[in-house]
């Protein structure tokens, strides 16, 4: 059953799954770091509304299943995610600040895909069962036209 979220003007339910590794692939999130990191990824989504559905962090990357309200784009919660737990982690574990010397824990790039109740293929044929009145490059009119 999908559960609709709501804000002020929206009822949604956008879900991604996000996937980010720590820079050079180091193994560096085990222990108390890793546990760490869980923490400030939890605090910062808590902050921005996000709703963590799974997630896992691993010795060299981190997955995420995440419920995001649509004002964020998931470029941004990344940011927010990586930027903050990055700093946090460098200043409280000194041996982070001796590997990342440069002050990047994490990767430069993420990986992101959506996830939804209705796949394309459905949402696709709804589109395509419409009333048609105008056709121009898939993009169709339902309305009739006024004379």
């Amino acid at each position: 059953m999908v559960e609709y979220r709501t804000s002020a003007h929206a009822i949604y339910d956008i879900k991604y799954h996000l996937v980010w590794i720590t820079k050079y692939r180091y193994k560096v999130l085990r222990g108390r770091v890793a546990e760490r990191a869980r923490d400030l990824i939890r605090q910062t989504c808590e902050a921005r509304g996000i709703t963590i559905i799974r997630g896992a962090v691993s010795p060299d990357h981190v997955h995420m299943l995440v419920s995001a309200p649509p004002s964020l784009a998931p470029a941004k919660i990344v940011q927010y995610i990586k930027g903050r737990s990055s700093r946090r982690l460098q200043d409280e574990f000194t041996e982070l600040r001796k590997r990342y010397w440069g002050q990047h824990l994490w990767g430069r790039g993420y990986f992101c895909a959506t996830v939804g109740a209705v796949d394309e293929k459905t949402i696709r044929e709804y589109i395509e069962k419409q009333k048609w009145e105008d056709d121009q490059d898939g993009f169709k009119i339902t309305a009739p036209t006024e004379p």
